[in-house]
């Protein structure tokens, strides 16, 4: 599928600054994706991943631009965007059916106590937490409590998916497991999804696009990362394939140094419009220019 289901057009987003004037977190950001396309954000701290998250939630406004979903521009909030934050967020008085009935319920007012706790079991099922559901959140696990955040966010069946490190808290055992249920979910159901992560090997390993910011303040979007590992992988093999460093070390040396001086490196020739799409590890031409994410316009690019 090739058409824009997610189009970022232009945001930029401004704050007042404490002694007067605004402060630029970033600008004029383009960006598009595909129905069902799984999309990680990288770079280092305070350069406004969040802020666009937030934005795509409809919880923050854009200074000027505009994002529209599947046809629509985001006006506030909606229960076509599930959002999974770093923190469960889980109603403690309500048990695991209770927090994820309530999410359906939500979604769903003319439906029967019956039919929510149903619906409510399958995302529970879903998430692997079938026998839990009379617990609360004080008797489970931190990995637990995300997997009801994830069951609550796939109950009310988004559009979008909206993750900001929903595993950064979790150890590394934890953390692997929700990756793996995670991928093997929106793989199943066709989730599209946008998340924000530090982590390299996370993004790697999840995303089939990884999309590279620049430091704040006055962030833009530097290029994009074509994975080019199979869509169908595992994580026993994904360090095994041949463009698997070739990515790794593409990605890293970019948060090391060249986030810092991307926007001197580039100068006027930067298109905020036409971001790089790079394919690291793959025979020349590596890098084409592209404003969407789509196999006919990156195609096209490579072949001019």
């Amino acid at each position: 599928m090739s058409e824009r289901f997610i189009s970022i057009e232009g945001i930029t987003r401004r704050f007042q600054s404490p002694g007067g004037g605004e402060s630029t977190v970033f600008e004029d950001l383009w960006l598009s994706m595909r129905r069902g396309e799984f999309v990680c954000v990288i770079g280092h701290s305070g350069c406004g991943k969040t802020t666009v998250l937030n934005i795509l939630a409809g919880l923050d406004t854009p200074s000027s631009g505009v994002v529209i979903v599947d046809g629509k521009a985001i006006e506030g909030p909606s229960l076509d965007r599930a959002v999974i934050f770093q923190t469960h967020a889980l109603l403690p008085w309500r048990t695991v059916l209770g927090n994820v009935a309530y999410a359906v319920a939500s979604k769903h007012r003319g439906w029967r106590r019956p039919e929510i706790a149903a619906h409510a079991q399958k995302f529970i099922d879903l998430v692997g937490l079938t026998g839990a559901e009379g617990k609360r959140p004080a008797e489970l696990s931190g990995g637990m409590k995300q997997r009801v955040g994830i069951a609550r966010a796939l109950s009310i069946e988004p559009k979008i998916m909206l993750m900001d490190e929903p595993f950064s808290a979790l150890d590394a055992l934890t953390r692997g497991t929700l990756q793996d249920e995670v991928r093997r979910i929106c793989q199943e159901t066709g989730q599209t999804a946008f998340m924000i992560t530090h982590d390299v090997d996370e993004a790697i390993y999840l995303a089939d696009k990884v999309v590279l910011m620049t430091n704040g303040p006055g962030a833009v979007l530097a290029e994009i990362v074509d994975n080019p590992l199979p869509r169908e992988r595992s994580r026993s093999d994904v360090h095994k394939h041949p463009l698997h460093y070739a990515m790794r070390n593409y990605i890293i040396d970019f948060l090391v140094s060249r986030s810092k001086t991307f926007r001197d490196e580039v100068g006027s020739s930067y298109d905020p419009r036409h971001v790089a799409i790079v394919r690291p590890g793959l025979p020349e031409p590596a890098i084409a220019r592209s404003n969407s994410f789509t196999a006919a316009h990156a195609s096209q690019a490579t072949a001019n």
